[in-house]
């Protein structure tokens, strides 16, 4: 089996480690965070690894993964490749590392690349709000990988074996990919809250909001499962009603100037979606 080290184990980095664990994937071997207390925690939940203090104390290993925040992966790959040999990257013994970012590619690696190692980024589309959770949600999670062709042949079938359905993605394309994901996760919750807000503003009682929240995203997750997004569109943008758009526009930017500005910019998006539904209704199946 081969092992592995982790660098930054929160909780996308203690649900992948703990599932490798489990499933005999790879035998985690050290784990470094900001503590040792938090390391050892970390190794704890995934049933493995011995807790680290510093980089120099990182036993060799045949994969590593850089589990940090974004900002950090370039400094830590630096420091990294000062401790770490030169390998002949085509030996079979040359380690493999890689990064959990959805934007950044595995260039930000470069530093250990330049000693002979493979490198990559995997990046698994599902929401880390809990380990918990995203223990139970992991089968099936979409898991977008680039990097150089060992790398990738390595961590497809490491993803694969705890249920991941995996996919390439170009370096360049992975802002874009990722700023897909925040779309569609990351925004919801702002948007709700905005939602909520301007309820409370307008008078609905607090007691009412547990139940509206809980239909209404219960609802359009359902229709846009079953429909598409361009299906479950409803409201004045799904009619074509520009006036209507406008007159609440002006309402909303009187109550939240920032508010106002995103319901017109997503006012502008749904009534282009609405607009493509339509022409594509409208288009003889025989000439698409």
């Amino acid at each position: 089996m081969l092992t592995l080290n982790i660098i930054g184990a929160g909780r996308v980095g203690q649900t992948l480690g703990r599932l490798w664990q489990q499933r005999g994937v790879f035998a985690i071997e050290d784990v470094l965070t900001r503590s040792v207390g938090t390391a050892q925690g970390a190794c704890d939940y995934m049933g493995g690894g011995t807790a680290v203090v510093h980089l120099s104390a990182l036993r060799p290993a045949a994969v590593w993964m850089l589990a940090v925040p974004d900002a950090q992966i370039a400094a830590v790959a630096r420091a990294l490749a000062a401790t770490q040999p030169v390998h002949d990257h085509l030996a079979a013994s040359a380690p493999t590392i890689f990064h959990c970012s959805g934007a950044q590619g595995a260039n930000l690696l470069a530093p250990l690349v330049e000693k002979g190692w493979h490198a990559a980024s995997a990046h698994c589309i599902l929401s880390f709000a809990s380990t918990g959770a995203a223990l139970q949600q992991f089968p099936g999670t979409p898991c977008a990988l680039e990097g150089d062709a060992v790398a990738l042949a390595l961590l497809q079938e490491a993803f694969t074996a705890i249920e991941a359905r995996c996919f390439p993605v170009l370096s360049q394309d992975k802002l874009l990919y990722h700023a897909a994901a925040v779309f569609a996760t990351n925004f919801l919750p702002v948007l709700q809250g905005m939602a909520e807000d301007a309820w409370r503003a307008s008078g609905v009682p607090e007691d009412v909001l547990p139940g509206l929240r809980a239909s209404l995203l219960a609802n359009a997750v359902a229709n846009i499962t079953a429909l598409g997004p361009q299906g479950a569109l409803t409201g004045p943008a799904a009619r074509g009603d520009a006036e209507a758009i406008a007159t609440q526009a002006h309402a909303v930017r009187a109550w939240d100037a920032e508010a106002g500005a995103a319901y017109e910019a997503l006012s502008a998006l749904a009534l282009r979606m609405a607009k493509a539904s339509t022409e594509s209704k409208a288009t003889p199946a025989s000439s698409r």
